[in-house]
């Protein structure tokens, strides 16, 4: 069963990131109000990106280790810049600011 993460934009500016096995449905459903509560307060939502995969769960490991992302972060994996998502991470640059 194929799986999608994918990233929101909510009508106040935030992201909200979820993932599901029907993306057409469920994007529906939170512009119908019947989302998360983060998008209830945030309509109308935005699709900025997705990604599919061959499984459900590999859509929900990848979208709990995109919510822990910082917003920087997630812009630079919608804008594609996959060379600069280690240097968005906070253990990285934690470790070049006390070297």
């Amino acid at each position: 069963m194929k799986g999608y993460m994918y990233i929101l934009e909510c009508s106040d500016g935030t992201y909200y990131t979820g993932s599901t096995k029907d993306l057409k449905k469920r994007l529906q459903q939170h512009q119908d109000g019947e989302g998360a509560n983060h998008t209830k307060k945030g309509l109308p939502v935005k699709l900025l990106y997705y990604e599919q995969y061959d499984r459900i769960d590999t859509s929900f490991y990848r979208e709990k280790q995109v919510q822990g992302w910082s917003r920087a972060k997630k812009e630079a994996l919608m804008r594609g810049e996959l060379d600069a998502l280690p240097g968005l991470s906070m253990a990285y640059r934690d470790k070049e600011i006390f070297n």
